[in-house]
């Protein structure tokens, strides 16, 4: 079982059309679409914003659906200059930006018996570079920050970008990546770049949407396509 995973409604509706069949259940207050790709079984869902909502989802995904790897599908601000709207990253791997305990003497994003960056899978890291070669798509790969904020402030930007050499950033992936290397299970997070996390941010992010969601989707459809 492969799980497909997003935030919003409009992140995983890209992948619920190329399904085209599946069935709908409610489980710990969700909604999860199980159905069937090429062969490979799926399990899809859409958490909702957040590090507790991913979380939730990714543990429920893995524990109730039993899903052996998971893939996360979504949209993300830029942090490096070099990335631009509609641009394609896969996290390489994810930290949490809004994670103090500083005035403990440890280091930004940091928990003891935790870590400050978990590590992607690499073998779907592989896949994915294979695809982007394929399809010719110029995938970047880099760090990204997750936190439960809406980033729209240059300093704030500046400052995740430089703390945690972070290339891009959101609000589920590094919670969603905490899940799956509790559980060993391989993970994969793409991200669409669907504004410049500056203070024209919501704007741009209302705008660019549902088509940086779908320029994801069609990447899942790839790396799935490759998988059957």
């Amino acid at each position: 079982m492969i799980a497909i995973m997003g935030a919003m409604p409009e992140e995983i509706e890209p992948i619920l059309d190329f399904i085209g069949e599946y069935r709908s259940y409610e489980f710990a207050q969700n909604i999860y679409y199980q159905g069937e790709y090429k062969g490979i079984p799926l399990v899809v869902a859409y958490s909702k914003i957040g590090k507790v909502f991913a979380s939730l989802t990714a543990s429920v995904l893995i524990q109730h659906f039993k899903a052996e790897k998971l893939l996360f599908t979504g949209v993300a601000g830029a942090l490096n200059p070099s990335l631009k709207i509609g641009d394609l990253i896969a996290a390489r791997r994810l930290c949490q930006h809004d994670l103090d305990i500083t005035a403990f003497g440890h280091p930004f994003g940091y928990v003891p018996e935790g870590k400050v960056f978990i590590e992607a899978d690499r073998e779907l890291l592989l896949l994915a570079h294979e695809v982007a070669r394929e399809k010719g798509i110029d995938l970047k790969e880099g760090t990204v920050a997750t936190g439960d904020q809406f980033i729209a402030d240059p300093a704030k930007k500046e400052w995740i970008a430089t703390t945690f050499g972070a290339d891009a950033i959101e609000m589920e992936g590094a919670a969603v990546a905490v899940v799956c290397d509790a559980f060993s299970v391989p993970f994969f997070i793409l991200r669409s770049i669907s504004d410049a996390a500056d203070m024209e941010a919501s704007f741009d992010f209302d705008s660019f949407l549902r088509d940086s969601s779908r320029r994801s989707g069609e990447f899942m459809r790839a790396m799935l396509d490759r998988m059957a």
